[in-house]
């Protein structure tokens, strides 16, 4: 897209707040720091530090637009918000310990609800590694009760997953201290979230904002960003609390029309314009 049609786009929107800088300014800056203007430039899933993974099928997508692919030595585990995040395996040893102890009041009274009253940890552990289908097929945990299970195993640090869906066990070396762990997260956040401040952290993490270190700096570097597919729940769409100079707020509810969805989009200069499907191996895009 030319400089023009980016300014053409920006007064429409009334992004001339003097000041501060232009919601164009700042999508192209998030896009940037998220590796979308130059892919291939590194460890992607490092830069990220964690790539959300409840949809196991976006994640090679979030990956590959970033010029990254899956490698060995990730795993898929409950974190940020509780949800399903991969990260390397060496940022799991600090990460864990900062998230696991929030969930395990919620994650006991879902099993009690579900008259799970035994702790399965130690014969699920012995089982792995192993696929769900095959931890299903080996204990009697009806319906919801064998992944609440896993959870509970996973919070307290005995088993993670691989990329590939296949439960392992895991022995997590000591935690450092909580405030260097709280440090080491502010920094890798800020590194690769242009903008965000202490409440973007709290937003993304799921913490309280005690927890949440400032920023050094909210400085951000505009520059030329080619277009990009990204996909479904991707971290340019989770990673700050206001998502509107990526998505315009008139084409939010195409993006995130609620139940939990947020769609894979099409992005020109680092801002939405559609929506993207695959079937049958082609792409399908349906512009705004």
């Amino acid at each position: 897209m030319s400089s023009a049609a980016r300014g053409d786009r920006a007064a429409a929107a009334g992004d001339s707040s003097p000041g501060a800088p232009s919601p164009a300014v700042v999508a192209r800056a998030r896009a940037r720091g998220q590796w979308l203007h130059a892919p291939g430039g590194g460890d992607v899933v490092r830069h990220l530090l964690a790539v959300q993974a409840q949809d196991a099928a976006s994640v090679p997508y979030a990956l590959r637009a970033r010029g990254g692919e899956l490698r060995e030595g990730l795993l898929v585990t409950w974190l940020m918000r509780s949800t399903l995040h991969l990260v390397d395996a060496d940022d799991l040893t600090w990460l864990h310990p900062l998230f696991a102890p929030r969930m395990v009041t919620t994650n006991a009274r879902r099993l009690a609800q579900l008259g799970v009253t035994e702790d399965h940890t130690d014969t699920l552990v012995a089982a792995l590694p192993a696929t769900r289908a095959e931890l299903a097929a080996q204990f009697d945990l009806p319906g919801q009760a064998l992944p609440h299970t896993l959870h509970r195993a996973a919070i307290a640090g005995r088993l993670a997953m691989t990329p590939d869906r296949i439960y392992v066990p895991l022995q997590l070396s000591p935690p450092p201290n909580r405030d260097v762990g709280l440090d080491q997260l502010a920094r890798r956040y800020y590194a690769c979230h242009a903008g965000a401040d202490r409440r973007d952290l709290a937003y993304w993490s799921g913490l309280p904002l005690r927890d949440c270190r400032p920023p050094a700096s909210t400085a951000i570097e505009d520059g030329p960003v080619p277009d990009a597919l990204i996909p479904a729940f991707d971290e340019l769409l989770l990673g700050w609390r206001d998502r509107t100079p990526t998505v315009p707020p008139e084409h939010a509810k195409r993006v995130h029309p609620g139940g939990g969805i947020l769609r894979a989009v099409v992005l020109e200069d680092g801002v939405a314009v559609g929506t993207w499907s695959r079937a049958g191996g082609r792409v399908s895009v349906e512009r705004f």
